[in-house]
């Protein structure tokens, strides 16, 4: 059996129950960091809480070279982590496909998402929001501001009057991840004078939410990781009002329709 297990946002505590009754009950633990990681947790206390070793497996360990962690599931109960909710990423849904052409049964335990969490926070109904998308760092696509493509996403979600989500790229094998005032500062050239959302440590005891002028966001500092960016559409006008009381949105930007 190979179980995949999402951690949750934060750290060893954000777990499901069933996802840890199934990780202390596995025979061997693997994890990938590296489409996302807990920030408030290391490896080793997850290990010392959850009473288990955990290998941690890079990209080329998941993707070019699965056969050890797919060995063990072969051989035994065998869970992969991953930060957030498992099967977000495609790099997942392959791992659980070489599982099967195996004849691995496989089950999945899913954790809280950042997506689920960012609408929770800010008050912004999940079902208004559109495509997500993801900023990447400057050098990751080899040119200044934001790729058009992102910029073409928020604007066919806004024409729908949808919100539009904005991951904000890790490099977590570098401990480098992209605070939202960076963020914010590449998307000004764009929508400077336009209402963003911050969301900065989802899951963790001291989430913030601040939402003003994406220009004014990018003057002001969000703390520690992880950060996401919410660039709003339409607004229901529950929406304004938790924007305003929960974010501090200037009522100025607010136009509930």
């Amino acid at each position: 059996m190979l179980t995949f297990v999402g951690l949750g946002l934060y750290d060893e505590r954000s777990i499901t129950v069933e996802g840890r009754e199934a990780l202390r009950a596995a025979d061997r633990a693997f994890a990938e960091f590296y489409t996302s990681k807990l920030v408030g947790a290391t490896v080793e206390e997850l290990e010392s809480n959850h009473d288990i070793e955990i290998e941690v497996r890079d990209r080329a360990g998941v993707e070019q070279d699965p056969d050890p962690i797919l060995d063990a599931a072969e051989a035994g109960d065998a869970v992969f982590l991953t930060a957030g909710d498992t099967m977000v990423s495609t790099t997942h849904v392959d791992l659980r496909l070489r599982a099967h052409e195996r004849g691995i049964d496989t089950r999945v335990i899913h954790g809280v998402t950042a997506q689920s969490a960012a609408s929770g926070l800010t008050g912004l109904q999940n079902y208004r929001f559109g495509k997500a998308t993801t900023l990447p760092f400057e050098y990751a696509h080899g040119a200044e501001g934001v790729p058009d493509s992102v910029v073409e996403t928020i604007r066919a979600n806004r024409e729908r009057g949808l919100h539009t989500l904005v991951y904000l790229d890790i490099k977590a094998e570098r401990e480098e991840y992209m605070t939202a005032d960076v963020a914010a500062e590449q998307f000004a050239a764009e929508f400077g004078e336009d209402l963003g959302v911050v969301v900065a440590r989802a899951g963790s005891p001291d989430p913030l939410v601040a939402a003003d002028r994406i220009d004014a966001l990018a003057e002001r500092s969000f703390g520690d990781p992880l950060h996401l960016l919410v660039i709003p559409g339409d607004l229901h006008h529950i929406e304004a009002d938790a924007l305003e009381a929960l974010g501090g949105a200037p009522s100025e930007l607010l136009d509930p329709v």
